[in-house]
């Protein structure tokens, strides 16, 4: 919304937007027929793990683009 308006809200404030205008959150009706639940079933015990694990906050390093982290 930013880049194509100028303005930032935050999620919350989308949702209301949307709603006060009628829009509703959208959710497919029925899962695609070439879907394969073999692999996908095996894509969530092997990928997703790697996925969402945490990053490591305690390594050293630095935000900055243009100054190398340190160490």
């Amino acid at each position: 919304m930013r880049r194509r308006f100028g303005i930032e809200d935050t999620l919350a404030g989308m949702d209301l937007l949307l709603h006060r205008i009628g829009w509703s959150v959208q959710v497919p009706s029925r899962k695609a027929t070439e879907r394969d639940e073999a692999k996908t079933a095996t894509w969530k015990d092997k990928q997703w793990p790697v996925i969402k694990r945490r990053r490591r906050t305690w390594a050293p390093g630095s935000a900055s683009r243009t100054k190398p982290a340190r160490g």
